[in-house]
């Protein structure tokens, strides 16, 4: 989840929740308010009737409307000291309409001149009151609606406006290359954290470049400087080699010296080779066609390991696959690609290649599938690895693919190992 959408989501609840718990304070703000209102009104009316009563008793033996319904009942001096006023809501039944009306009550005690206590209960609609409440509720939820709306709309402007430098930091991260000069980033802001960040990322990247450098030309020297004591150490071999005097022992320790001296030469010819491809020495680049250098090499290849009786599917289509590429680098590209799928094949396996205008496809018989994302790493040999594999084959086609711009990718399709090799524009496209 972005940065972005997991800040905006986090404000967005907390705001609703303060939103529901203003609304709900609100409400019983109003609720209470209206009631004290009513109550009022109610405390009014009761004294109006009082002051009636006083001046004209012959109002107690009434029942009716004056601004509301009322109705006197006389009440004994015992039960006036001991009685509290009260409000309360209830209902009365109105025959008008045939059903119950929502009213509030009041219940309070007086003494007429004359010694007599009275109980006033008093009644009022509150029909508006609820209508009211009602109103205010709806109003309430629509400013509430409306306020989220324009707050959340708000709040992802201003959310936007402020993680801009970091998108843009992270989109010139993601077009650092190994190998290659960073970009000039560009990312003008006002907030300090990011500043320091993005000049974090820019020290970091500098100096991860110039370490890059600083070992590509190091593998670079070793590997051409161990050339020379390699190739005279493998010739002194063959000439003790050539020794009559050499025992059978003998010469079978020579000959795994002679072998391991074999891989360690095949190790710095692929290291020069991966030093001087990522450093781009390789200049000259031509049209070439993926299908023809199959051609070529896969008579030869499958002559080399006949022995495994592999069965070979090849698939291409009337137009060949084309890439930009230097000649020699495509021919070490299809050749590792085709070798590696041969010698990790089963015997009697299965090698389908296929080649279509935008892409070659090779596929070869496997026990398990293998980790993608260690499989191009430099020395990195699967379990069922032969002894003899320097492990920089398919790091040097994949090295030799970004030159190119191509993108060579690993995955486990049915029971079979698939190397897909698509340019980069179609792979985007």
């Amino acid at each position: 989840m972005k940065l972005l959408h997991y800040t905006y989501r986090k404000l967005s609840l907390l705001l609703l929740l303060l939103m529901a718990v203003w609304g709900v304070l609100f409400y019983y703000a109003i609720i209470d308010e209206v009631m004290d209102e009513t109550d009022d009104t109610l405390e009014n009316y009761s004294e109006i009737l009082i002051n009636n009563a006083l001046m004209d008793p012959s109002i107690l033996d009434t029942e009716g409307t004056l601004m509301s319904f009322y109705k006197f009942r006389p009440i004994s001096e015992e039960e006036a000291e001991d009685y509290d006023e009260e409000y309360y809501d209830s209902t009365v039944y109105i025959e008008s309409e045939d059903e119950d009306e929502p009213v509030r009550v009041l219940k309070t005690a007086f003494r007429m001149p004359d010694g007599q206590f009275y109980e006033l209960e008093l009644m009022i609609s509150i029909l508006e009151r609820d209508d009211m409440v009602e109103a205010i509720l709806w109003y309430l939820g629509a400013l509430f609606l409306l306020f989220l709306i324009c707050t959340s709309i708000g709040t992802r402007l201003i959310l936007q406006r402020v993680f801009r430098p970091l998108h843009r930091l992270l989109n010139w991260l993601q077009q650092i290359q190994p190998g290659k000069e960073l970009p000039v980033l560009d990312n003008p802001t006002k907030i300090r954290e990011f500043q320091q960040l993005g000049d974090a990322a820019v020290d970091m990247g500098n100096r991860s470049y110039k370490a890059y450098e600083e070992q590509k030309q190091f593998i670079e020297n070793a590997s051409h400087e161990l050339q020379t004591p390699l190739a005279i150490v493998r010739g002194k071999i063959e000439l003790l080699a050539e020794n009559e005097s050499m025992t059978e022992e003998q010469l079978k320790e020579l000959d795994e010296i002679y072998a391991t001296l074999g891989r360690a030469v095949r190790l710095n010819k692929s290291l020069l080779l991966l030093s001087r491809i990522e450093n781009g020495q390789y200049t000259e680049t031509e049209d070439v066609s993926v299908d023809e250098v199959l051609d070529e090499l896969l008579p030869d290849l499958m002559d080399i390991y006949e022995g495994k009786k592999i069965h070979l599917v090849r698939m291409k289509e009337t137009e060949p696959f084309v890439i930009r590429c230097n000649l020699s680098l495509a021919q070490i590209l299809v050749s590792n690609l085709v070798k590696n799928s041969l010698v990790h094949n089963r015997e009697g396996g299965e090698l389908h290649i296929a080649t279509t205008p935008s892409s070659l496809t090779i596929m070869n018989s496997g026990e398990h599938p293998l980790d993608g994302e260690k499989l191009f790493r430099r020395f990195y040999r699967s379990i069922d690895g032969k002894k003899d594999s320097t492990g920089l084959g398919l790091a040097i086609a994949r090295s030799i693919a970004l030159s190119a711009s191509l993108s060579l990718t690993y995955k486990w399709q049915e029971g079979m190992h698939l190397f897909l090799l698509v340019k980069e524009s179609q792979k985007k496209s």
